[in-house]
């Protein structure tokens, strides 16, 4: 058991060196802001919704597909640390990560909005040591 423990810790600050030395880029993920109790204008749904945008690093961003279909957009591919996406977690009181990815309103990568259209984990021994995020273009980025 011991091992196997060992060998997943391994594999998550592989992943981690990996990521830095492959990109290692910084980008932020849009997560709706926590509502603040005893607003009136929120609970009445007069508010205007706010986001905040959290780092998240090191990660890897490159194309999925090199070529594109007629009406859809590029997709793109984002490797995330575990540990990264662990330690946000923890932070903004999530449950889990794929219930923060599908909550996300998208990744901002070098001032675009990509949306997230799929989150899946990469793990070893029960524990994820990387995170990839299939990402979609906004269609009118497209040319």
């Amino acid at each position: 058991m011991g091992e196997l423990r060992d060998a997943s810790i391994r594999a998550l600050r592989t992943a981690d060196v990996l990521l830095r030395c492959g990109g290692g880029r910084q980008v932020f993920l849009r997560l709706p802001a926590p509502a603040s109790s005893g607003d009136t204008t929120e609970q009445l749904g007069l508010a205007v919704p706010t986001f905040q945008d959290v780092a998240l690093e090191p990660v890897v961003f490159r194309k999925a597909r090199a070529t594109l279909a007629e009406g859809k957009a590029a997709r793109s591919e984002l490797l995330v640390s575990a540990t990264a996406v662990n330690t946000l977690v923890g932070s903004t009181g999530y449950s889990a990560a794929n219930v923060m990815f599908a909550t996300a309103f998208g990744v901002l990568i070098d001032d675009v909005l990509m949306e997230i259209e799929s989150a899946s984990e990469s793990e070893l021994g029960g524990t994820t040591y990387v995170y990839r995020l299939l990402l979609r273009a906004p269609l009118a980025l497209m040319v």
